[in-house]
Protein backbone atom coordinates (compact mmCIF):
# COMPACT_ATOMS: atom_id res chain seq x y z
CA UNK A 1 0.00 0.00 0.00
CA UNK A 2 1.32 3.66 -1.01
CA UNK A 3 2.37 5.77 1.62
CA UNK A 4 2.21 9.26 -0.70
CA UNK A 5 -0.68 10.90 -0.43
CA UNK A 6 -0.77 11.82 -4.24
CA UNK A 7 -1.13 8.37 -5.10
CA UNK A 8 -4.89 8.51 -4.01
CA UNK A 9 -5.42 11.45 -6.16
CA UNK A 10 -8.67 11.22 -8.37
CA UNK A 11 -11.71 13.03 -10.00
CA UNK A 12 -15.20 13.38 -8.28
CA UNK A 13 -17.72 15.24 -10.18
CA UNK A 14 -19.62 17.66 -7.81
CA UNK A 15 -22.46 16.61 -9.49
CA UNK A 16 -22.27 13.05 -8.16
CA UNK A 17 -22.00 14.07 -4.81
CA UNK A 18 -25.54 13.77 -3.27
CA UNK A 19 -26.76 16.74 -1.44
CA UNK A 20 -29.95 14.90 -0.34
CA UNK A 21 -30.24 11.36 0.75
CA UNK A 22 -33.05 8.90 -0.43
CA UNK A 23 -36.17 8.77 0.82
CA UNK A 24 -35.51 5.11 1.85
CA UNK A 25 -32.22 4.99 3.37
CA UNK A 26 -31.58 1.01 2.25
CA UNK A 27 -32.05 1.98 -1.38
CA UNK A 28 -28.80 3.04 -1.64
CA UNK A 29 -26.66 1.24 -3.97
CA UNK A 30 -24.02 -1.30 -2.43
CA UNK A 31 -20.87 -2.29 -4.42
CA UNK A 32 -19.52 -5.81 -4.14
CA UNK A 33 -16.17 -6.76 -4.60
CA UNK A 34 -15.76 -10.24 -5.18
CA UNK A 35 -11.91 -10.88 -4.37
CA UNK A 36 -11.79 -14.41 -5.69
CA UNK A 37 -12.93 -13.54 -8.78
CA UNK A 38 -11.79 -9.99 -8.67
CA UNK A 39 -15.18 -8.89 -10.44
CA UNK A 40 -17.36 -5.73 -8.92
CA UNK A 41 -21.39 -5.48 -8.88
CA UNK A 42 -23.67 -3.08 -7.85
CA UNK A 43 -26.50 -4.08 -5.53
CA UNK A 44 -28.70 -2.29 -3.22
CA UNK A 45 -27.90 -2.46 0.29
CA UNK A 46 -30.94 -3.84 1.74
CA UNK A 47 -29.36 -7.01 0.38
CA UNK A 48 -26.61 -6.58 2.73
CA UNK A 49 -27.61 -10.17 5.05
CA UNK A 50 -27.11 -11.90 1.18
CA UNK A 51 -23.54 -11.64 1.64
CA UNK A 52 -23.38 -12.68 5.33
CA UNK A 53 -21.84 -16.20 6.34
CA UNK A 54 -22.83 -17.93 9.76
CA UNK A 55 -20.78 -17.03 12.27
CA UNK A 56 -20.47 -13.24 11.38
CA UNK A 57 -20.89 -10.22 13.91
CA UNK A 58 -21.58 -6.84 12.36
CA UNK A 59 -19.85 -4.21 14.92
CA UNK A 60 -21.78 -0.70 14.75
CA UNK A 61 -20.87 2.97 16.18
CA UNK A 62 -23.68 3.66 18.23
CA UNK A 63 -22.86 7.44 18.68
CA UNK A 64 -25.21 10.36 18.57
CA UNK A 65 -24.00 13.42 16.54
CA UNK A 66 -24.50 16.69 18.62
CA UNK A 67 -26.34 19.75 17.17
CA UNK A 68 -22.76 21.52 17.94
CA UNK A 69 -22.83 24.08 14.63
CA UNK A 70 -23.72 27.65 16.07
CA UNK A 71 -23.08 31.18 13.74
CA UNK A 72 -22.42 34.35 14.73
CA UNK A 73 -25.48 36.77 15.64
CA UNK A 74 -24.25 38.79 12.32
CA UNK A 75 -23.84 35.72 10.76
CA UNK A 76 -19.82 36.29 9.76
CA UNK A 77 -18.50 33.95 12.04
CA UNK A 78 -19.47 29.79 12.56
CA UNK A 79 -18.44 27.55 15.25
CA UNK A 80 -18.44 23.85 15.94
CA UNK A 81 -18.15 23.00 19.36
CA UNK A 82 -15.65 20.23 20.46
CA UNK A 83 -15.59 19.74 23.99
CA UNK A 84 -17.00 21.21 26.86
CA UNK A 85 -13.63 22.20 29.42
CA UNK A 86 -15.42 23.95 32.12
CA UNK A 87 -18.94 25.67 33.21
CA UNK A 88 -17.94 28.44 30.88
CA UNK A 89 -14.81 27.48 28.33
CA UNK A 90 -15.21 25.18 25.09
CA UNK A 91 -12.96 24.26 22.65
CA UNK A 92 -14.32 24.95 19.38
CA UNK A 93 -13.25 25.09 15.59
CA UNK A 94 -14.18 28.58 14.08
CA UNK A 95 -14.07 29.65 10.56
CA UNK A 96 -13.11 31.98 9.18
CA UNK A 97 -9.80 31.80 12.20
CA UNK A 98 -8.29 34.85 10.83
CA UNK A 99 -11.68 37.02 12.36
CA UNK A 100 -11.18 35.50 15.92
CA UNK A 101 -7.87 35.92 17.17
CA UNK A 102 -7.18 35.57 20.97
CA UNK A 103 -9.24 38.37 22.43
CA UNK A 104 -11.50 38.69 19.78
CA UNK A 105 -15.37 38.53 20.91
CA UNK A 106 -18.71 38.35 18.97
CA UNK A 107 -22.07 37.49 20.31
CA UNK A 108 -24.07 34.05 19.80
CA UNK A 109 -28.33 34.76 20.92
CA UNK A 110 -27.05 37.82 22.60
CA UNK A 111 -24.62 36.10 24.76
CA UNK A 112 -21.01 37.39 24.40
CA UNK A 113 -17.85 34.64 23.24
CA UNK A 114 -14.54 35.48 23.52
CA UNK A 115 -11.47 33.95 21.94
CA UNK A 116 -9.14 33.06 25.48
CA UNK A 117 -6.10 30.59 23.62
CA UNK A 118 -5.62 29.56 20.05
CA UNK A 119 -4.12 26.14 20.41
CA UNK A 120 -1.66 24.50 17.82
CA UNK A 121 -4.07 22.82 15.75
CA UNK A 122 -6.03 26.46 15.45
CA UNK A 123 -9.04 25.27 17.80
CA UNK A 124 -9.71 27.99 19.86
CA UNK A 125 -10.37 28.12 23.85
CA UNK A 126 -13.75 30.21 24.03
CA UNK A 127 -15.09 31.67 27.39
CA UNK A 128 -18.88 32.08 27.08
CA UNK A 129 -21.44 33.94 28.82
CA UNK A 130 -23.09 32.53 31.76
CA UNK A 131 -26.28 30.21 30.76
CA UNK A 132 -25.60 29.81 27.05
CA UNK A 133 -25.73 26.50 25.63
CA UNK A 134 -24.11 25.71 22.76
CA UNK A 135 -26.84 23.00 21.64
CA UNK A 136 -29.94 25.03 22.20
CA UNK A 137 -30.90 26.20 18.17
CA UNK A 138 -27.66 24.63 16.97
CA UNK A 139 -28.06 22.65 13.77
CA UNK A 140 -26.38 19.45 12.44
CA UNK A 141 -22.36 19.54 11.55
CA UNK A 142 -22.77 18.57 7.82
CA UNK A 143 -19.60 17.34 6.11
CA UNK A 144 -17.82 20.01 4.15
CA UNK A 145 -18.86 18.40 0.58
CA UNK A 146 -22.45 18.62 1.72
CA UNK A 147 -22.91 21.93 0.17
CA UNK A 148 -25.81 23.43 1.45
CA UNK A 149 -26.94 24.37 5.12
CA UNK A 150 -28.35 22.08 7.47
CA UNK A 151 -31.99 21.90 7.90
CA UNK A 152 -34.98 20.06 10.15
CA UNK A 153 -34.55 17.13 7.93
CA UNK A 154 -31.06 16.37 8.86
CA UNK A 155 -31.97 16.03 12.43
CA UNK A 156 -33.10 12.49 11.97
CA UNK A 157 -31.10 12.08 8.34
CA UNK A 158 -27.71 13.14 9.49
CA UNK A 159 -27.72 10.71 12.59
CA UNK A 160 -27.90 6.31 12.20
CA UNK A 161 -31.67 4.71 13.20
CA UNK A 162 -29.54 3.61 16.14
CA UNK A 163 -27.77 6.29 17.22
CA UNK A 164 -28.53 6.94 21.20
CA UNK A 165 -24.81 8.06 22.89
CA UNK A 166 -23.98 11.67 22.53
CA UNK A 167 -20.82 13.18 22.08
CA UNK A 168 -19.83 12.81 17.75
CA UNK A 169 -19.12 16.09 15.99
CA UNK A 170 -20.17 14.00 12.81
CA UNK A 171 -21.98 10.90 11.83
CA UNK A 172 -20.06 7.45 10.98
CA UNK A 173 -21.56 7.79 7.54
CA UNK A 174 -20.65 4.21 6.62
CA UNK A 175 -24.02 3.09 8.96
CA UNK A 176 -26.73 5.81 7.57
CA UNK A 177 -27.75 3.20 5.43
CA UNK A 178 -28.67 0.97 7.94
CA UNK A 179 -32.45 0.35 8.93
CA UNK A 180 -33.93 -1.43 11.63
CA UNK A 181 -35.06 -4.42 9.32
CA UNK A 182 -32.12 -4.91 8.19
CA UNK A 183 -30.36 -4.56 11.87
CA UNK A 184 -33.13 -7.69 12.96
CA UNK A 185 -32.14 -10.08 10.29
CA UNK A 186 -27.83 -9.52 11.19
CA UNK A 187 -26.01 -10.56 13.81
CA UNK A 188 -24.57 -7.40 15.30
CA UNK A 189 -22.97 -5.36 18.42
CA UNK A 190 -23.15 -2.02 19.45
CA UNK A 191 -19.79 -0.07 20.42
CA UNK A 192 -19.25 3.79 20.87
CA UNK A 193 -16.57 6.04 19.30
CA UNK A 194 -17.04 9.76 19.31
CA UNK A 195 -16.42 10.62 15.54
CA UNK A 196 -13.90 13.98 16.36
CA UNK A 197 -13.22 17.02 14.72
CA UNK A 198 -9.92 15.13 12.56
CA UNK A 199 -12.63 14.20 10.22
CA UNK A 200 -13.21 17.39 8.98
CA UNK A 201 -9.60 18.20 8.55
CA UNK A 202 -7.68 17.68 4.83
CA UNK A 203 -4.36 15.64 4.87
CA UNK A 204 -2.13 17.89 4.06
CA UNK A 205 1.23 16.03 4.36
CA UNK A 206 2.48 13.84 1.12
CA UNK A 207 3.89 11.63 3.65
CA UNK A 208 0.81 9.94 5.16
CA UNK A 209 2.50 9.07 8.38
CA UNK A 210 3.46 12.42 9.20
CA UNK A 211 -0.48 13.65 8.75
CA UNK A 212 -0.95 14.20 12.39
CA UNK A 213 -4.36 12.35 13.90
CA UNK A 214 -6.64 13.65 16.62
CA UNK A 215 -7.57 11.70 19.74
CA UNK A 216 -11.29 10.23 19.57
CA UNK A 217 -13.21 8.90 22.93
CA UNK A 218 -14.23 5.01 22.51
CA UNK A 219 -15.96 2.90 24.59
CA UNK A 220 -16.65 -0.93 24.25
CA UNK A 221 -19.31 -2.53 26.35
CA UNK A 222 -18.41 -6.47 27.90
CA UNK A 223 -21.60 -7.35 26.04
CA UNK A 224 -20.06 -6.60 22.45
CA UNK A 225 -16.86 -7.69 23.31
CA UNK A 226 -17.95 -10.92 24.42
CA UNK A 227 -19.87 -11.32 20.79
CA UNK A 228 -16.81 -9.80 18.83
CA UNK A 229 -14.33 -12.14 20.64
CA UNK A 230 -16.83 -15.32 19.77
CA UNK A 231 -17.08 -13.97 16.47
CA UNK A 232 -15.87 -16.22 13.51
CA UNK A 233 -15.74 -13.06 11.28
CA UNK A 234 -15.70 -9.23 12.74
CA UNK A 235 -17.33 -6.62 9.83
Amino acid sequence: MSARLSDYDYELPRELIAQRPLERRDDSRMMVLHRAEQTIEHREFRELKTFMQPGDVLVLNDARVLPARRFSDDGAIEFLFLERLGPTRWKCLVKPGRKMRVGATTKIGGFILRVERIMPDGERIIALDEGFDPYAGGSMPLPPYIDRLSDESDTARYQTVFARTGGAVAAPTASLHFTREILRAIPHAFVTLHVGPGTFLPVRSEKIAEHRMFPERFSIPAEAANKINEAQRII
